[in-house]
């Protein structure tokens, strides 16, 4: 017993040497050693992600602020705190990553408050959910008269399809977007968790998931970001749900009416058929009932039109879309193409064939391998588009 301790210690591998030293009752290694001890080698694909990046910083100070608030005007629109000028400048940096169904933004701002009003709602579709992550810094965030407190080592859950207000001290933070679509089966949940602080220790595994993703985001391919994603969207749902707690689930408050509205005519947004008495129907509701809902966008045709425009939007500016104008059309719910042009033209400045003549022209030279690249070559279309 002693003297085969000691051996073992020492090393000796009884299966190496020639078949005939072998002991019978040990079989033969079935793998081949790797020189030195080390693992064989893994062949990784390209990364697939190029982030996009801003920054006020090259610009002049008195330039900056300006900047910064064209930038971000698509989410809210920004306002210097009470003695502060524009021309003190305001250094503000800004990088998305676009992960698909998943907008991951790293963002360092001082001081401001910040508003995203009804009139905004109005005039845009955005409806996403997001997850702000603070390093370093507070925000105190106004929704339907409650008020969020964040700060590092928690996480605010909230909406963009309601209004909000708030202010944020000198913030380093990390952002996450995410479609409504992504998060359409658990609506009723989430909506109970809007503008909730989620913390204890499912926030605490959420907040270190999050960073290990930002720290490989250079270098992550594309077979990884669908799996990536889907685990945050779950995980953003336990803490959502753990937020909400179980006596919110199923109350039937008109938040809950309007997520069960927004469900359907995302799935069913294409279809001819999606009139407002058929939401209404959807619904057991009426139509005045349904206009309620959908007032701060202009009404539920407004909401249905501008997201068939998004749609029509992101079809054009995809460079491997050979679908004619016509048919895109169609699909967007207008029968006439100069209608569409119209229409299109006013929502987002330029006309459908300006959009897809740029989309191709901006094509990448094919190499190998290659992801396609995101929808749009700016923040503000990468988020209008997110999930289209």
């Amino acid at each position: 017993m002693s003297d085969r301790s000691t051996e073992s210690d020492q090393g000796d591998d009884p299966t190496e040497g020639p078949p005939s030293e072998r002991p019978p009752h040990l079989e033969r290694r079935r793998w081949p050693r790797q020189p030195g001890g080390q693992p064989a080698p893994h062949t990784a694909s390209s990364p697939a992600l190029a982030p996009l990046r801003f920054s006020t910083h090259e610009r002049a100070p008195a330039e900056q602020f300006e900047a910064w608030r064209s930038h971000i005007a698509p989410l809210v629109d920004v306002i210097l705190p009470e003695g502060k000028s524009p021309d003190d400048g305001f250094p503000a940096h800004h990088t998305a990553w676009h992960l698909g169904n998943l907008l991951i933004v790293q963002q360092r701002t001082p001081a401001h408050s910040y508003i995203r009003s009804q009139a905004m709602l109005r005039l845009s579709p955005i409806d996403h959910w997001y997850v702000e992550l603070i390093r370093s810094g507070r925000t105190w965030t106004e929704v339907d008269r409650h008020v969020a407190e964040n700060e590092p080592g928690k996480l605010v859950f909230r909406s963009l399809g309601y209004p909000s207000r708030g202010r944020a001290t000198d913030l380093d933070a990390i952002l996450l977007f995410m479609p409504y679509d992504l998060l359409a089966d658990d609506a009723a949940v989430l909506e109970a968790a809007n503008n909730s602080v989620l913390s204890g220790n499912l926030a605490n595994l959420l907040i270190n998931y999050v960073s290990g993703t930002e720290a490989n985001l250079d270098v992550l391919t594309a077979e990884e970001l669908p799996k990536i994603v889907h685990t945050i969207r779950d995980m953003v749902v336990a803490c959502a749900s753990a937020a909400a707690g179980p006596s919110s689930i199923g109350t039937p408050t008109n938040r809950g009416m309007m997520e069960r509205a927004h469900r359907y005519i995302h799935r069913n947004l294409h279809s001819p058929d999606l009139t407002p008495e058929a939401v209404s129907r959807a619904l057991g509701i009426s139509r005045t009932r349904l206009y309620q809902l959908f007032g701060a966008s202009g009404g539920v045709l407004n909401y249905i039109r501008k997201r068939r425009l998004l749609a029509a939007y992101a079809d054009l500016s995809d460079p491997t879309n050979n679908r004619p104008i016509s048919e895109i059309a169609e699909a967007a719910g207008f029968d006439l193409a100069a209608n569409f042009t119209r229409a299109f033209s006013h929502e987002f400045g330029c006309s459908p064939r300006e959009v897809r003549k740029a989309a191709i022209a901006e094509r990448p030279v094919p190499s190998a391998p290659q992801v396609a690249r995101p929808i749009g070559s700016t923040f503000a279309d990468w988020l209008t588009t997110l999930g289209l």
